[in-house]
């Protein structure tokens, strides 16, 4: 444990040895700041039936956030390694190659999870205002920290797979978000589909992830959209740890 402890340690503090990683956390900062301005502009004192948070996880920053920063975040993860020299030295040292693959996987998704403080904070802020109203409870606050987690587990284990595919950061990101934008825009067929139930109907409404956040940000523990981010998640760390393992004897 303390080896991985170790690996993970080592894994945020290079998001913070050059520029990148406050280049992330400003372009973040940013887009969740001005999505927060969109949406109470929008409502311009106007109640509304619906929890804030859904109200922002409706608009395109969130979802522009998720698809650009992700393939950012872990394009570095394999891929650096490979290109700089570190990968063999990290290959022959005396960790296993699932400590390697859940090591990188957990410092970025730490790192992707620091990046939404400020939205909490935005939350906190819109809070003191509303007062106690079920318009930003503690209820949708916590299961959309939740489904922001899921997905985060999600688009990051998509990331570090698309990484150890190659030694080129740019291929790692746009593989990365090739895989996540399909994902994404797949779900988009249950809208044209309606109420259908025919297979194709009922893949698109089970892989929407914007209809599974919807759940998520009403204050919804949403059981099927949560095996769904584990099951995938697994899966693609999964084929990381396979392309790991069958480099390491190349």
């Amino acid at each position: 444990m303390s080896v991985f402890r170790t690996l993970v340690r080592r894994e945020l503090s290079a998001f913070f040895q050059g520029p990148t990683g406050f280049i992330i956390i400003a372009a973040v900062l940013f887009l969740i700041g001005l999505g927060f301005v969109v949406v109470l502009t929008g409502l311009n004192g106007h109640a509304t039936p619906m929890p804030v948070t859904q109200v922002f996880y409706g608009t395109y920053f969130f979802w522009l956030i998720l698809l650009l920063i992700a393939p950012i975040i872990t394009m570095r993860s394999f891929a650096m390694e490979r290109a700089s020299g570190t990968y063999e030295s990290l290959m022959t040292a005396p960790v296993g190659d699932w400590e390697v693959v859940l090591s990188k996987f957990t410092g970025a998704l730490v790192f992707y999870a620091i990046l939404w403080v400020p939205l909490l904070v935005c939350s906190l802020v819109v809070r003191l205002y509303v007062g106690e109203s079920a318009v930003l409870g503690p209820g949708p606050m916590f299961t959309s920290a939740l489904g922001i987690l899921l997905i985060g587990s999600l688009y990051m284990s998509m990331g570090c797979f698309a990484s150890a595919l190659t030694r080129n950061q740019a291929v790692a990101a746009v593989s990365s978000f090739a895989m996540g934008a399909a994902l994404f825009f797949t779900g988009f067929f249950s809208y044209f589909t309606g109420d259908r139930s025919d297979l194709i109907s009922q893949i698109a409404r089970h892989v929407s992830l914007a209809n599974h956040m919807e759940s998520f940000s009403r204050g919804v523990i949403d059981l099927e959209a949560t095996v769904f981010f584990i099951s995938l998640t697994a899966l693609f760390l999964y084929f990381t740890h396979k392309v790991v393992e069958s480099r390491r004897w190349k």
